[in-house]
């Protein structure tokens, strides 16, 4: 088993001249994937004319990636590495980002069954070995998405949760990896469970949360939320916990349980945004303020490291394969631009 290492939460831009010592994600460029894994910037570069304009508004933007147990632990190190060349090209100042979706089972299945003895001591080496291969890398990682599920498993989620935490300190232990974890949603779950969840799953170690990684809500309803939860963190003895938000697919803006039909893959929203829909919403950027005002502008900029683009509509049922139908619908419906 991997030794867990003193902790320390890193710094994505850690040592650039005239970056941000309070917001790790500022100050540096942020890479386009352009490998073959989610099909994005593969199906733009064979496209043309209307096709090709409109695919540009998602497979040049930067983007996060997923990995979990469909990746070996032989083969953990080596994906990431690779992926990181396929986003830097190998320029060590540029930013990758990273989902780590590796609890196995996860979702639904973590409701009735908790890891198992060799499930947690793969899931140990499968995080030392993708660790070993983001190595001194600049990283912006999202811990676990719908790390929420962990509320209806076994024991209420120890097991799965304890996992989350040996992760968290691997990860934030690396030099240039800011580690967000994910704390589901201003819809779900509440600010009480929200900051159990967190502090069970090691936020202490990271630089703080994500958002909205799954579901539609407003970036307005997230800021509230996340807000409440860095205050109740605060209040428990671990303050200074900063958030991101994921606006992948929030460009009209809805409840996730206010939808009857798929949720993990909605409707995209026609040319004229009509509700409940998806569509891309704000671009990936750390200007968090742009189209705020008031106490949400306050807040965004106390606590709100970037909005990101985390989820992947683009994606059937935002997990695989790409949809290029449903990627045109998307790039095609969007208010931002």
């Amino acid at each position: 088993m991997p030794a867990v290492p003193d902790a320390r939460a890193g710094v994505a831009n850690g040592g650039l001249p005239g970056a941000r010592s309070s917001d790790p994600l500022s100050g540096l460029r942020w890479g386009v994937y352009t490998g073959p894994i989610d099909g994005v910037y593969t199906t733009y570069r064979a496209s043309s004319g209307q096709n090709r304009a409109l695919l540009a508004e998602i497979a040049l933007r930067p983007r996060m990636t997923w990995f979990g147990s469909w990746i070996s632990d032989g083969s953990a190190e080596a994906t990431a590495r690779q992926y990181i060349q396929d986003q830097t090209h190998g320029n060590p100042n540029v930013l990758a980002q990273i989902a780590i979706f590796r609890l196995d089972p996860w979702e639904y299945g973590a409701c009735s069954k908790a890891p198992s003895v060799a499930e947690q001591m793969s899931y140990r080496n499968w995080i030392g070995a993708f660790a070993a291969g983001i190595g001194s890398s600049r990283v912006a990682l999202v811990l676990q998405p719908d790390l929420p599920f962990a509320l209806c498993a076994p024991d209420h989620g120890k097991v799965a949760l304890s996992l989350v935490r040996y992760a968290a300190q691997v990860f934030a232990a690396l030099p240039h990896t800011s580690v967000y974890i994910d704390a589901g949603a201003g819809d779900w779950p509440t600010v009480r469970q929200a900051v159990s969840l967190l502090r069970s799953a090691g936020v202490a170690y990271a630089r703080g949360f994500a958002l909205n990684a799954t579901h539609y809500d407003s970036n307005a309803d997230e800021l509230k939320f996340g807000g409440r939860v860095s205050e109740a963190l605060a209040r428990v003895g671990v303050p200074g916990k900063h958030f991101v938000i994921n606006t992948a697919e929030n460009g009209v803006a809805w409840h996730y349980w206010q939808y009857r039909g798929n949720h993990s893959n909605p409707r995209v929203c026609d040319v004229r945004p009509d509700w409940p829909c998806m569509t891309l919403g704000v671009p990936p950027t750390t200007n968090v303020t742009r189209y705020l005002s008031g106490q949400l502008r306050r807040t965004a900029a106390k606590l709100c490291d970037a909005f990101l683009w985390i989820g992947r509509p683009w994606l059937k049922d935002g997990a695989n394969p790409f949809v290029l139908s449903q990627a045109l619908a998307l790039a095609r419906s969007t208010p931002y631009r």
